[in-house]
C-alpha cells in the first residue's frame, strides 16, 4: 500500500474514533478523549513518514492548529444540560471532533510529506490549511456517518469492551493489539 493511501487509512480510522469520542456524554472527558485520539494519529503518521515525534510536540501542534476551539468546548458543555443537552451536544461534538481530527491529519501529512517535522513548519500557513481542511472535514464526516454509522458504533463499542478486558487482565497487551487491529481493518 502506498504511503499516501496508508496515511488516508490512518486518518479515516482516527476520524471515526474521534466521532465516537465526541459522543462521550461527560463534558471535557469527550474533549480529552478526542485530543488523545489526535495525538495517537499524529504518532502513527510520524512513524509512517519516518519523522521524529514526541507527545509534547504533538500536543503543541494540535493546540497551535485547533486551539481549545470554543465550538468544541461549547458542544462539550452543552452535554451538561439534562436530557436534550447530551443529544444536541453529542451530535455537535461528534461532527466537530471528526472534522478537527481530519484537519489535523491532513495538515500533518502535508508537513511530513514535504520532509518537514512538527518542530519547523510555517504556523500561519498551517493554520490556513487547517481551516480549509476543517471545512472539508465536515463533509468528510457527514459522508462517513452515512456510510459507516452502525459499523463504526459497533467497532467503537467493541474497542471499548476490548479496553476493559485488557484493564481487567483478561487480555494481554499483545492480544488486545491484535484484536484492535482486526477491528480497525474492518473500517
Amino acid at each position: 500500500m502506498s504511503q499516501k493511501l496508508e496515511a488516508e487509512k490512518i486518518i479515516r480510522t482516527h476520524v471515526l474514533w474521534a466521532m465516537g469520542g465526541g459522543l462521550i456524554p461527560i463534558p471535557l472527558v469527550d474533549f480529552a478523549a478526542v485530543t488523545a485520539i489526535q495525538l495517537e494519529m499524529l504518532q502513527q503518521l510520524a512513524n509512517l513518514y519516518g519523522v521524529s515525534y514526541s507527545q509534547n510536540i504533538g500536543k503543541t501542534f494540535v493546540s497551535a492548529l485547533s486551539g481549545t476551539t470554543l465550538a468544541s468546548l461549547g458542544s462539550s458543555f452543552i452535554k451538561a444540560i439534562p436530557g436534550i443537552g447530551s443529544i444536541i451536544g453529542g451530535a455537535s461534538m461528534s461532527v466537530t471532533s471528526g472534522a478537527s481530527t481530519y484537519a489535523v491529519g491532513q495538515v500533518a501529512v502535508n508537513i511530513f510529506s514535504e520532509s518537514g517535522s512538527l518542530l519547523n513548519f510555517d504556523l500561519e500557513n498551517a493554520k490556513k490549511a487547517y481551516e480549509s481542511a476543517y471545512n472539508r472535514g465536515k463533509s468528510y464526516v457527514s459522508d462517513l456517518e452515512e456510510k459507516n454509522k452502525d459499523e463504526a458504533l459497533n467497532i467503537f463499542e467493541s474497542l471499548e469492551k476490548l479496553g476493559k478486558l485488557k484493564e481487567q487482565g483478561i487480555l494481554s497487551e499483545e492480544e488486545f493489539n491484535k484484536k484492535k487491529q482486526e477491528l480497525l481493518d474492518r473500517l
